[in-house]
């Protein structure tokens, strides 16, 4: 099977593992990344030669997310079988307090919404939507395990004194909405604490496991990117996790 994926957030450090792999995979993938050059860097320090190797498989739209029309955003995602958001915050005092503040959420929605712009043209054109978030954004439908006062009492500072976190949230609310198109169909990926390190094995849960700070589970980004890539390829796994938020860590 030979699918085509739209990455956003490709140049981050997960997201690049997300568009190297699909490559791997003979996958075609459409990526917007604010510097193609540094995009293509980040895949030849992962595999070398990547960019010159895969070249044929990748199209790089140089550009910020929210910055493309809404005309831009329907031809990019007209032909895509499967969008994939990493997008994120830079972890410096600008990316956390300054614009945009909710960078995921509208991107999601923008996203959506050139979507369905094209499927009022394609009415039989189904498309998957994968959405990265974090192990503290609780899932809207309810049925993660009970938080601690302090937990919660950390969540609620985090939602209102660190914007990106709100974002997280705001976005993953936004996609749970969405299922009155049966043709647009979601899941929301919510990685354990993210170290770097390459592909092994991993485990997904239906909600986060252990406590939500200072806990021992971890995820490796390869392995955050594996399980989009594998929900992307594999219709079994996508058919057990969509419309759901599934929570993952490596596997002991």
């Amino acid at each position: 099977m030979t699918t085509k994926t739209l990455v956003v957030g490709s140049t981050g450090a997960t997201g690049k593992h997300v568009v190297l792999q699909l490559l791997q995979q003979s996958q075609h993938v459409h990526a917007i990344a604010c510097n193609k050059q540094r995009l293509l860097d980040l895949l030849d320090e992962i595999e070398p030669k990547s960019s010159s190797l895969y070249a044929k498989q990748l199209e790089v739209t140089e550009a910020s997310i929210l910055g493309l029309t809404d005309e831009d955003l329907k031809k990019i995602t007209k032909d895509v079988d499967a969008v994939v958001s990493c997008l994120g915050h830079n972890i410096s005092f600008k990316g956390i307090y300054g614009k945009p503040r909710k960078l995921v959420t509208d991107a999601s929605r923008r996203l959506f919404t050139a979507i369905e712009a094209n499927q009022t043209e394609n009415q039989e054109k189904k498309t998957k939507f994968v959405l990265m978030g974090t192990e503290g954004v609780p899932n809207p439908a309810g049925g993660d395990n009970p938080r601690t006062r302090l937990e919660r009492s950390i969540i609620f500072m985090l939602r209102y004194l660190i914007p990106p976190h709100a974002d997280n949230e705001s976005a993953a609310e936004f996609v749970h909405s969405k299922r009155d198109n049966p043709n647009i169909e979601w899941t929301v990926i919510r990685p354990t604490d993210l170290i770097d390190g390459s592909v092994t094995n991993y485990e997904l849960f239906d909600k986060p496991q252990g406590a939500l700070f200072g806990g021992d589970d971890k995820a490796t980004r390869a392995n955050v990117a594996k399980s989009m890539v594998d929900m992307i390829l594999t219709d079994s796994l996508w058919e057990e996790w969509k419309y759901k938020m599934p929570y993952i860590q490596d596997m002991i």
